[in-house]
Parts: structure tokens; C-alpha cells; sequence
């Protein structure tokens, strides 16, 4: 089939918790012949409160470049793959971008909140493209970005007052090392191992 367009037969939202919504469409595929097919169902999910991410890769030279991982609790990791996972993980600094946020703004916001680092946000870089990590189950972008973290050391972070974000440790690692892990599956974050892959081609 030539595909034109979908035909929404239904929507609504099926499920509602604290932060996400599950949304149910009814659908049909149109051709460009006019020819339409059975009417299938899809869900997915949605979050009000912002549906965009910011990943921050935060970084310094000593004699290498170096990278900020925050090691973290991703409770879905441990109901939904329990057998193996440790409790924490290692990724880069990230963030949810509410509704009017100015993308280098809520970055230096999250080095803040989140490893204790300022970050002047005109310092702050694109790192290409944003990127839809599963566009099957949600429309979130990830927009990757990066900051010279300079001579600082990150301080016990302020959080965001969730219990959740209690244990989280940070490391500093050099680049290359980082990448290692993420070969070896030491690091199994995909926003973690994109982020970091377009830091090396930055810095080259």
C-alpha cells in the first residue's frame, strides 16, 4: 500500500498515574487510492508535564578528556529485569524539558540539580540532531548537549526532592574508558553511549 494518511477512529486515555498517560488510538491505514484496511489499535505513552529530554554530557580535560556519569536508580530496570541488574546505573546527566523551557537553560539547571556543577548556559553546545529513542511506545525527543565543566568538582547535588534520587553517586571518567564500558555492556544506557560517542567526534 501507497500510504497517505491515518484515519482515527478513537482516543482516549485508558490509564493516568503521576506522571504518564497512556493513550489508546483506534486507526486505520489510508492508501492513495482511497483504499482503507481493518481497523487495528495502537497505544502509547505520554507525559504532560513535558514530553522532551535534555542529555547533558559534562565534561574537563586533565590528560584526557574526561566525562561526569551519574550512577542512578532506574526502578523500572529492577521490576522489569530483575535478574540481573544492579541497583544502580551509570549515564549522563538528563532531564525532562517542561513547556517553555530554553533547551541551554534546563541543561546548566540539571548540572545543578543533579552533580552539583554551574554551567553557564550560553557555554553550552549542541551535540547534533535530537533523537527519538523509541518512537513505537512514545514521541519523546532526546536532545543531546555538552559543557565544559572546567576546574570543578562536582558537590553533593541538591536533587529534586524526590526519595528516588537518594544514593546516586557521581564518577568522573576519561572518554575513552567510558566508551569501553559502554562496548563491554559495563554501561547499557543508549541516551549514555549516543551522547558520549557524539562528545569524542566534538572534541576530535
Amino acid at each position: 500500500m501507497d500510504l497517505k494518511e491515518l484515519e482515527v477512529l478513537g482516543d482516549e486515555r485508558i490509564g493516568q498515574g503521576g506522571f504518564l498517560v497512556l493513550r489508546r488510538l483506534r486507526l486505520r491505514l489510508v492508501g492513495a487510492d482511497g483504499t482503507r484496511t481493518k481497523e487495528g489499535m495502537w497505544d502509547f505513552v505520554e507525559r504532560p508535564m513535558g514530553l522532551d529530554a535534555v542529555v547533558v554530557a559534562l565534561w574537563r580535560h586533565r590528560d584526557a578528556p574526561e566525562v561526569l556519569l551519574r550512577h542512578a536508580l532506574r526502578v523500572p530496570l529492577q521490576f522489569g529485569r530483575p535478574e540481573h541488574r544492579p541497583l544502580l546505573g551509570p549515564e549522563l546527566v538528563a532531564g525532562i524539558l517542561e513547556p517553555g523551557d530554553d533547551l541551554h537553560v534546563r541543561a546548566a539547571a540539571e548540572a545543578m540539580e543533579e552533580a552539583g556543577l554551574r554551567i553557564d548556559p550560553a557555554k553550552v553546545d549542541r551535540l547534533g540532531a535530537p533523537l527519538f529513542p523509541s518512537p513505537g511506545m512514545c514521541a519523546e525527543l532526546f536532545h543531546f548537549v555538552c559543557a565544559d565543566a572546567g576546574a570543578q568538582e562536582p558537590t553533593p547535588p541538591a536533587g529534586d526532592g524526590s526519595p528516588f534520587e537518594e544514593g546516586a553517586r557521581l564518577e568522573w571518567i576519561a572518554l575513552d574508558d567510558a566508551l569501553r564500558r559502554c562496548a563491554t555492556g559495563e554501561i547499557e544506557d543508549m541516551k549514555t553511549e549516543i551522547g558520549l560517542r557524539r562528545l569524542r567526534e566534538k572534541l576530535r
